[in-house]
């Protein structure tokens, strides 16, 4: 039996909200179940964070690009008002998990300085209201920059990091950070222009009018997203449904039959970033039963994203 006290959750992100919002009602919707969330944190007070979440080439880029990476330091890029500055790691603790995770037989990447953005601060801020209120450490899953390693590395790699959790005895709060379907504007090496490619190799630390232009093209896709004048992939409902069921059901090895390909072209190129949801619950399955619920669902448009959040707890005994 395990020795700490978990609890999970998983929200969507989009680096959208408060730029190009949906009407009043869906704003306020999304606010009240943020806010019953965090207040279901702060209830907790957990002793570690341990966020799964994505890059979106701001911290990871094809110069070197790790299926996953734990950050022993990290800081925020604060790109969409989201905050500046370090997140507060453990770092001789996020050591100890790179150790077990490589000793668990999978290969992990590390960084004693890595640059987190949207897809890590966000959850952190909406779930703390800070960066820095309790030790966390990041662990980034790769799900944007193709090729991308199978679905059940993803799952093997939660339950890697769910026994690493079982054992410190502490209160730990496992967030899973993205998805479900959309597809922003995010550029794809392959075929890509020169200077696009480049961009995709080695584009840290941009100019602040190259990351403010960065921005703008995908505010304006969301003012046209669900329309006939975008034609990137629409939000798929019964996707991210059939997503939730399943990890609330518990049979999480079927995510091993996942078709990267087939997810890309149903639900988006974007929504590969339910990697880190599966990772989430795969950890919260190697500690112990668990109980999961859907929290809330809403196709967003105006955000690009099948906004949805959903938590989890262990089962009473």
């Amino acid at each position: 039996m395990s020795t700490s006290i978990v609890k999970l959750k998983c929200l969507s992100h989009t680096p959208l909200r408060g730029l190009n919002d949906p009407a009043p009602g869906v704003v306020a919707e999304v606010d009240a179940v943020i806010a019953a969330a965090r207040a279901e944190v702060e209830a907790f007070d957990p002793e570690l964070i341990v966020v799964f979440a994505p890059d979106h080439y701001n911290g990871l880029f094809y110069d070197l690009m790790p299926p996953f990476v734990i950050a022993t330091a990290a800081e925020s890029v604060a790109d969409y008002k989201t905050l500046p500055g370090p997140l507060s790691i453990p770092d001789d603790l996020a050591l100890d998990l790179v150790r077990h995770v490589l000793n668990s037989d999978l290969d992990v990447a590390m960084s004693h300085r890595l640059q987190v953005d949207h897809g890590c601060t966000q959850i952190l801020e909406e779930m703390t209201g800070s960066l820095t209120r309790y030790p966390v450490i990041p662990v980034i899953i790769n799900s944007v920059a193709p090729p991308f390693c199978p679905y059940r590395r993803i799952r093997l790699l939660g339950e890697a990091v769910g026994r690493f959790i079982a054992g410190l005895g502490k209160r730990v709060l496992i967030l899973g950070s993205g998805g479900l379907s959309h597809e922003p504007p995010v550029p794809v090496y392959s075929g890509a222009k020169p200077e696009i490619a480049e961009f995709l190799i080695s584009g840290r630390n941009p100019s602040p009018e190259a990351r403010a232009a960065r921005q703008a093209r995908t505010l304006a896709t969301g003012q046209i997203f669900g329309t006939p004048a975008c034609d990137l992939t629409p939000l798929n409902q019964e996707w991210d449904h059939a997503f939730m069921d399943l990890l609330i059901g518990k049979d999480l090895s079927k995510v091993d039959d996942f078709e990267i390909d087939v997810i890309s072209k149903t639900a988006g190129r974007s929504t590969h970033e339910v990697r880190t949801w599966v990772a989430a619950f795969a950890a919260m399955s190697a500690i112990g039963a668990y109980e999961g619920r859907r929290d809330y669902y809403r196709p967003v448009n105006e955000w690009i994203a099948g906004y949805g959040v959903v938590s989890a707890e262990q089962a009473a005994v």
